[in-house]
């Protein structure tokens, strides 16, 4: 197989390009070693649009911060994601604190955020009555956001889809070598052949870089775990609170998301398998602790799951963005952590812009837009409901009760340009799953539909692909065994 572009990994950063990219008049493939875009750090975050005080000034992680955040609001507009301008609070509980807030609100200036201000105690109180009293002072960030960081990649990779972007999922690249033509791509499918490489494989992408270059980089595993809060009548706080930062990152913090849901973490912890995103109770302790200083009251009562992610921490403490040295033809980016959700758009663009001058891409006459999805079931109006049902009654039949998802929602996922083909994929398109029983009344009838939709059997439907079915065989079957 030849391609004129392949991006490996189809991450927010892989998708973020290919939809850039897919404006160009090139043949473009995103290869993903997952059953599904979105499978790795971009699926298991704390979907923050980081505001860019925390990034060190004239870094790469802060001016493609700073520049990324002021894309979001247009960007999720046009492609129907999510996205609320929350704000932010950093906060210390003790004086020696109040220099780390100074210091940040100096970084945060020299590195272009706008609306930085130090708030006292009566203030913070005013703004967030549920923080500690013990605080002592913080930095309000009002352009800090929130956003669904699976929805968004979601979007990207279907843009990116309907505009010619071929999606190789299941497709692990096991090695790269550079031929007089470009480069070829030893995979799980065969070998695949290409003039230009990007290089966006999150965790991976060291060791992909490693294969070509004599300059090597190493990417350092660094775990991250949460609990997620159920949804109710009253948020606790109406914007992420952070604590001052340590070496390790922001630290613990409590943020909403845009779904009405809190989040509290992540731990930090370098690990040496970068497979496994187990929760611990150990680490789990640790966010209740951290947590507990900025909320005294906090409670895990509404602790509706908890789930862990792994981000790619490159030894030097920056983002590595564009052309590979001395490889013509090969383009990375490494070392994507936080912010690397809010500077994805960035990221994308200043790379894209520097491929098609490079290699004199030219410009399709028709670039298709987004394509539009439907509202939520659970958003609409009695009377856009009723008018819904009219036209498909499948939006009559509610597959999850607990976040009032449609027959009709979940199959359209599945049609989707880049579409669900497995449990969680239907979860994190749909919400399907997402609610206090996780999945406990749903998952069935999400399997059958599965089945229906993509014409197998019920038994090969995966939670998240590879070997993970629900199904280990049928009565008929097990009743036959016991025949014999």
């Amino acid at each position: 197989m030849k391609k004129d572009i392949i991006i490996i990994g189809g991450g927010v950063v892989g998708c973020a390009v290919a939809r850039l990219l897919s404006a160009y008049q090139a043949d473009v493939a995103v290869v993903e070693g997952g059953s599904d875009v979105a499978e790795g750090a971009s699926k298991a975050n704390s979907g923050i649009v980081h505001a860019g005080f925390d990034a060190k000034p004239s870094s790469e992680k802060a001016k493609l911060n700073v520049l990324g955040a002021k894309m979001y609001p247009g960007l999720c507009a046009q492609l129907g994601v999510p996205y609320q301008r929350s704000g932010a609070l950093v906060l210390a509980f003790a004086e020696d604190g109040r220099e780390v807030i100074e210091h940040l609100l100096k970084q945060g200036t020299e590195n272009g955020v706008q609306e930085l201000r130090i708030v006292e105690k009566e203030e913070i109180l005013a703004l967030e009555p549920n923080v500690n009293p013990d605080v002592v002072c913080g930095l309000l960030v009002p352009t800090s956001g929130i956003t669904s960081p699976y929805e968004l990649t979601y979007a990207l990779a279907d843009h990116a889809a309907v505009n010619g972007v071929a999606f190789m999922l299941d497709t692990y690249v096991n090695d790269i070598s550079v031929n007089d033509d470009g480069f070829t791509l030893a995979t799980s499918k065969g070998n695949i052949e290409a003039r230009i490489v990007i290089n966006c494989a999150g965790l991976h992408s060291a060791k992909l870089h490693n294969m070509i270059s004599d300059e090597k980089l190493t990417i350092i595993p660094r775990k991250g775990e949460y609990y997620l809060l159920d949804r109710q009548g009253h948020m606790q706080f109406n914007r992420t609170i952070f604590q001052t930062p340590t070496k390790m990152g922001k630290g613990v913090l409590i943020t909403p998301t845009v779904h009405g849901n809190m989040l509290m973490g992540p731990t930090a912890i370098d690990v040496d398998d970068d497979t496994d995103v187990s929760t611990t109770a150990e680490a789990l302790s640790r966010v209740t602790e951290a947590v507990g200083i900025t909320w005294p009251m906090k409670s895990t009562r509404t602790v509706i799951t908890t789930f862990a992610g792994i981000r790619a921490h490159e030894i030097n403490d920056d983002f590595i963005v564009g052309a590979v040295n001395g490889v013509p033809g090969a383009y990375e980016t490494v070392g994507i952590e936080s912010p690397g959700l809010t500077a994805a758009p960035a990221i994308a663009q200043a790379l894209v812009e520097q491929i098609a001058q490079e290699h004199s891409l030219a410009k399709r006459p028709l670039w298709n837009p987004a394509p539009e999805h439907a509202k939520p079931f659970s958003e609409m109006t009695i009377q856009e409901k009723m008018e819904a049902v009219k036209a498909d009654p499948e939006y009559g039949a509610i597959v999850c009760r607990c976040e009032q998802v449609t027959e009709a929602e979940i199959r359209a996922a599945i049609k989707r340009p880049v579409g669900a083909r497995s449990i969680d994929a239907i979860k994190r398109r749909t919400r399907a799953g997402m609610g206090r029983c996780q999945g406990g009344f749903c998952i069935p009838r999400v399997l059958e539909i599965l089945a229906q939709e993509l014409n197998v059997e019920p038994i090969q439907v995966t939670k998240n692909g590879g070997e993970s079915r629900l199904l280990v065989g049928s009565i008929a079957d097990a009743a036959h065994k016991e025949d014999a």
